[in-house]
């Protein structure tokens, strides 16, 4: 299914670190946030690594990300996929990710999953010029880590941020 991008990125001009996904999943496009899926660990590891309240809905998600100058966006602006299988996208286009750049202080990239990252390097790294850094999946889909060893890697965003 050929789905396009649109949520909106969640940046501002004071953001130091971008942190990308690939595409937003059935229940992220519902939700109209990123991460939307109730299973889905991104919310709660961030707020134990920012040591903060678990933020119980898109506005406070949106503050909680701002706040800490974290931005929040995805590699692609369209693609072919079925569910949330990043293993099944067919005809990536990217999104202009240097567009927020300018527009803020980034200078370090984030990449949640390999599909993520491959995808960054192949169709973005051109042109941002920054290298990413790339974690794990917080999906439920990855378990082969748990809730503990996942704010430990994401941990790693603090030095930057």
């Amino acid at each position: 299914m050929k789905i396009i991008h649109q949520i909106p990125p969640i940046y501002d001009q004071n953001s130091k670190i971008l942190i990308l996904g690939t595409m937003p999943s059935p229940k992220s496009r519902e939700n109209q946030i990123y991460y939307g899926h109730p299973q889905n660990r991104f919310w709660t590891i961030m707020a134990e690594i920012l040591n903060s309240p678990f933020p119980e809905n898109n506005t406070d998600k949106i503050n909680l990300l701002k706040s800490k100058n974290i931005a929040l966006w995805d590699v692609l602006y369209s693609c072919d996929i079925e569910g949330a299988s990043d293993s099944s996208i067919k005809n990536p286009v990217p999104n202009n990710i240097k567009s927020i750049i300018e527009k803020s202080q980034i200078k370090y990239i984030f990449t949640t999953g390999k599909k993520a990252f491959e995808l960054y390097n192949k169709y973005c790294l051109e042109d941002t010029g920054i290298e990413a850094i790339s974690l794990p999946s917080t999906s439920p889909a990855n378990f082969r880590y748990s809730l503990k060893k996942l704010c430990d890697e994401y941990s790693q965003i603090l030095k930057y941020i």
